[in-house]
This record gives structure tokens, C-alpha cells and sequence, in this order.
């Protein structure tokens, strides 16, 4: 919880009503067969503003973290920024750790690679992909958290297999009330947030 004194951190979980295909700010290469899958109704396209690259949002939980004095560091912000979902899922019994390849500018999708901004499992299975922006100190981050991919339509989307993830076994209601109780412990949320 925080104090009075303090600004609180905001942090919502969201879900998507069809498949989205969410862009980085920055993300200027779009593959032909978007504009196609878009055309055709079979997938949305937005632009998101935090950095990175395209997210599919289908079988996913989103989340949107704003933090008005977060870290001004930006690994240390990611790490402060990570560490209720790295709590929350070793609460559940999988354990999450940071990525350390580089960044692929020229790959399309964000789940391609997992960078020090992402969470991996120990097999290096990338479960949550996480991108920031910062304005005037206050950070606003945006990841997705990988639930159940349908792998025809990652490959559809992204012409590749989603990461192989181990099954959750716990409803998205759950996993949010397990990431909400860990985010009560890491970062400065009023104590009514979810009242």
C-alpha cells in the first residue's frame, strides 16, 4: 500500500474482444499480410503508445501499469516495474526471470526474442512481454502475459510457433487476484484500488 504523501501507481488488467494485433509506437515495418488479415475482419490493428513490437492479443492478459515516481533508471525500472508479476507467478509455482537476448529490431514480433524488459521461465519460454514510455517521470508500462496462444492463429499473425508455455491451471480471474495481491506488496497502490 502507500501513504498519503506518496502518488499512488495505477494498474489495470484487460482482455481483448477479438484478435488485435497491437503495434509499438515506434514499430514502422508492417508485414503485408496484416494490412490483409485487417481487411478481411480477421484482425485488428492498433497502435499502442508504449515502445517495442507487435503483440497479439488473443488468449492473453494485458496489463497497463502507470507509476507517477517510478525508478528513473531504466533497468531499474523494469526490474521494480516486474517484480509483483515475478512474485505472483512464483506464488503459483512458476517462477519467472528476465530475458537477455538483444533486441531484433528487424523481427516483427515481440515474442520473438525476450530482452532484459521480458520474463522468461527457466526453459527460456517467454511468458510476459513487457515495453515502456516515460513522460514528464511518470512511466507508463503496458505487457502482455501469455495465457493459452493459439498456435494457428500465432502462426497466421506472425508466421511462427507461440512460445511453448506450461498451462496455467488457474482461471484468468484468478491469476489477476494472485498479480493483484503481489502488486500490493511491490509497488505503491492505494490500499481501495480494487475495492
Amino acid at each position: 500500500s502507500v501513504d498519503a504523501s506518496t502518488p499512488a501507481a495505477v494498474l489495470r488488467f484487460y482482455t481483448w474482444s477479438s484478435p488485435t494485433l497491437s503495434l509499438g509506437f515506434h514499430q514502422r515495418r508492417l508485414q503485408p499480410h496484416w494490412l490483409e488479415l485487417a481487411r478481411r475482419g480477421e484482425l485488428a490493428l492498433v497502435r499502442r503508445p508504449s515502445g517495442g513490437r507487435a503483440v497479439l492479443h488473443a488468449a492473453e492478459l494485458t496489463y497497463a501499469l502507470v507509476w507517477p515516481q517510478a525508478p528513473a533508471r531504466r533497468r531499474e525500472a523494469y526490474r521494480a516495474a516486474c517484480a509483483w508479476l515475478q512474485q505472483g507467478f512464483a506464488d503459483l509455482g512458476l517462477p519467472l526471470q528476465f530475458g537477455t537476448e538483444p533486441a531484433d529490431p528487424l523481427h516483427p514480433s515481440c515474442f520473438a526474442t525476450a530482452t532484459a524488459a521480458d520474463l522468461v521461465h527457466r526453459d527460456g519460454a517467454k511468458r510476459v512481454g513487457s515495453a515502456q514510455l516515460w513522460r514528464r517521470g511518470a512511466l507508463l508500462q503496458h505487457g502482455s502475459i501469455l495465457l493459452r496462444p493459439d498456435g494457428a492463429l500465432w502462426r497466421r499473425v506472425l508466421g511462427e510457433d507461440p512460445p511453448r508455455l506450461e498451462p496455467l491451471g488457474l482461471s484468468t480471474q484468478r491469476l489477476i487476484a494472485v498479480l493483484q495481491q503481489a502488486a500490493r506488496q511491490h509497488l505503491p497502490i492505494a490500499a481501495d484500488a480494487w475495492s
